[in-house]
């Protein structure tokens, strides 16, 4: 029996009460989902024009102190909103690979390097 076979079968022995509670609810997260799509989204908007300014001032990618800050930030925003710090941690980290990734982008393109004068890949602002 295959997964959507079973998904019908499952879908059919559920009550409902049940089923249409579990539509709504489902139909919340992929809400919830497109929400943080598009915040994601004005997020890189920011940081790419970061990452322009910091190429047009030849300023480097880099700004440990508050790549800090901001991780301690976050934790402490999932901390207060019961979400795992140590997984918050996890996620902004994801987005600041891809920040670096872009920083790193825009600085070659505006013939800056995107290294931090040693040949080295930096840290972007987060």
């Amino acid at each position: 029996m295959s997964t959507s076979e079973n998904d019908a079968s499952a879908s059919q022995r559920i009550d409902a009460s049940v089923q249409a509670e579990l539509n709504r609810l489902r139909e919340s997260i992929d809400n919830i989902d497109a929400a943080v799509v598009h915040m994601l989204a004005e997020r890189f908007k920011a940081t790419q024009q970061v990452g322009r300014l910091k190429a047009d001032h030849q300023l480097p990618p880099a700004d440990p102190a508050r790549e800090t800050r901001q991780i301690t930030r976050l934790r402490q925003l999932a901390q207060s909103a019961n979400l795992d710090p140590a997984f918050a941690e996890k996620l902004l980290n994801f987005i600041i690979a891809e920040v670096i990734r872009h920083h790193e982008r825009i600085a070659e393109e505006a013939g800056n390097g995107g290294a931090d004068g040693n040949g080295n890949a930096t840290a972007a602002e987060v």
